[in-house]
């Protein structure tokens, strides 16, 4: 990911309303399967600045984030949270079946994960029998825009190929579905509308202000949490997974 998506990141993942709305989507998730404060040994790969681990990840149990990118560990240390390593997903240092569930959002993507596969047999290696992993990309290779390019996206998803790629890392697909439906339409407009008039300024659709839609959107956002958790959505601009050993 590009330095500078780092900072923006930190800046905005407290009030911006996809990371607000996504929250509420993975707590109900979570809440489908576990109960707040059941003493879980998870594990964040890819933990970016931290939020997920600082918030609500740390409400199921005890969270150790692992990420690639010292300056992304830094800002996680700028939230307090202790346990931390510098580590790729694709090489995990930690004992085999160490952890109850791995949590993996929007990582698995990127140019830095040469192979998803390998990242998802390591996860697999380190969940203990019966233990899940929950995984949120980005969908759809032909929704790819500037955003994408400022995070460096590597590959984009289906449900179909992520259900392959559970079940050839040794995992039983347990849930799947898209999220981010009822804003589909216009993402996708504005995605398309890139290719014609691309934009002149270099940065992703995290430095993008909502303004006075930033409430509304985070609230549209939140209301798919039961849809996505429980019958699945069939499409969307993520993926969402739940693979389980």
């Amino acid at each position: 990911m590009d330095p500078r998506e780092y900072e923006i990141m930190y800046g905005v993942e407290d009030n911006h309303w996809w990371y607000g709305g996504m929250a509420a989507v993975t707590r109900t998730i979570l809440d489908r399967w576990y109960r707040p404060a059941c003493g879980l040994h998870i594990l964040d790969a890819g933990c970016g600045t931290g939020a997920a681990m600082s918030t609500y990840l740390a409400g199921y149990g005890t969270v150790t984030g692992i990420d690639l990118y010292p300056l992304a560990l830094d800002f996680c240390r700028k939230r307090n949270v202790p346990r931390l390593a510098c580590a790729s997903v694709s090489d995990l240092p930690f004992a085999s079946a160490k952890f109850d569930l791995v949590t993996s959002f929007d990582v698995l993507y990127e140019c830095a994960v040469p192979s998803d596969i390998a990242a998802l047999r390591e996860f697999a290696r380190v969940l203990v029998p019966g233990g899940r992993v929950l995984l949120r990309l980005p969908a759809y290779d032909w929704l790819r825009g500037q955003h994408d390019k400022m995070v460096h996206t590597n590959r984009r998803y289906t449900t179909g190929l992520i259900a392959s790629m559970i079940r050839e890392s040794g995992l039983i697909v347990e849930h799947l579905s898209y999220a981010n439906t009822f804003l589909f339409p216009l993402a996708a407009l504005k995605r398309l509308g890139e290719r014609i008039f691309p934009p002149k300024a270099e940065s992703s659709d995290l430095a993008l202000d909502a303004g006075l839609f930033n409430n509304i959107l985070k609230h549209i956002l939140s209301s798919e949490a039961p849809l996505v958790a429980h019958t699945g959505l069939p499409f969307g601009l993520s993926v969402i997974a739940v693979g389980r050993k």
